[in-house]
């Protein structure tokens, strides 16, 4: 097994479990990392705030339980207009992040209302107000000892190839790359790695069935309709990224993302433990 293959992490996402209004089913915590330990992975993302716990105590419990540690979690934040209330909001997430043992957290530039079925077009005065606010963001991250970074993300105001440059131009924050989500925005993963390999700080590992991302569907309708596939049976050329940023001097995490959403629990053993075990498997056999 390569160096790059013992660093793959899970997400309670790839199990259904989203933060955005109306996503689905959530299936209960404990089920979720028990099958992610059951697979191998040594580590997860947190999930929504509150999901693996009220507090920093109950997230690490949970934790030690399941034979897993934390490798850190998604805030996303509507940078462009953000309150007193929603820094409160993101410093109390870190807070709980930070005491639970994470050391990575993963901003988001949201929409108003938190959901990602539609663009977020900003303007001057707002792309001032996201930078802004994503120094704020930064400077509290390290303040609880987390690395901060910025996760290009469909429905949020770094979504398209346009708004990852101008990102790049105006702000050095190190960046999340999400392979599935930068393919959806207009920016293949290979040319982010050449332009910025050195402020990947993170990495999000997805499978895009383009067939489905070409249907201009709404972005939950087409998680449902299976616009992400296990790893190696989409239409990204996986490993060659990975290769990519080994090369770049990538050290960190590959997480696991492969979003999906239920409308029912599957039996035991079955349901979304399958595509991730396919995903592992593929990783540990191809990179």
């Amino acid at each position: 097994m390569t160096a790059a293959a013992e660093r793959i992490g899970g997400a309670p996402i790839s199990w259904g479990v989203c933060e955005a209004p109306g996503w689905g089913l959530e299936l209960p915590a404990d089920r979720v990392l028990s099958e992610m330990r059951s697979l191998g992975l040594p580590a997860t993302e947190l999930g929504p705030t509150g999901y693996l716990g009220k507090d920093a105590a109950d997230v690490r419990e949970l934790l030690d339980r399941s034979g897993l540690r934390l490798i850190g979690g998604f805030l996303p934040v509507p940078m462009h207009l953000a309150t007193a209330a929603d820094l409160d909001e993101a410093a109390a997430a870190m807070d709980t992040l930070a005491a639970a043992g994470a050391t990575v957290v993963v901003l988001a530039a949201r929409s108003a209302d938190g959901g990602y079925d539609r663009a977020v077009t900003l303007d001057e005065t707002e792309w001032r107000t996201l930078f802004a606010t994503l120094t704020t963001l930064r400077e509290m991250a390290r303040e609880r000892g987390l690395l901060p970074t910025l996760h290009p993300h469909v429905g949020t105001a770094i979504e398209s190839r346009d708004a990852v440059l101008r990102l790049l131009d105006g702000s050095d924050v190190p960046i999340c790359l999400d392979t599935g989500h930068l393919l959806l925005g207009g920016m293949r993963p290979e040319e982010l790695i050449a332009l910025a390999g050195d402020r990947i700080a993170h990495v999000h590992l997805k499978d895009v069935d383009t067939s489905v991302a070409g249907r201009g569907l709404a972005y939950i309708d087409a998680v449902r309709a299976g616009l992400y596939r296990p790893l190696g049976a989409g239409d990204l050329d996986i490993p060659g990224i990975v290769r990519s940023l080994e090369a770049a001097g990538y050290r960190g995490w590959y997480v696991l993302e492969q979003d999906c959403a239920l409308h029912e629990v599957p039996p035991a053993g079955e349901g979304p433990i399958g595509d991730v075990r396919r995903s592992v498997n593929y990783l540990r056999e191809n990179v």
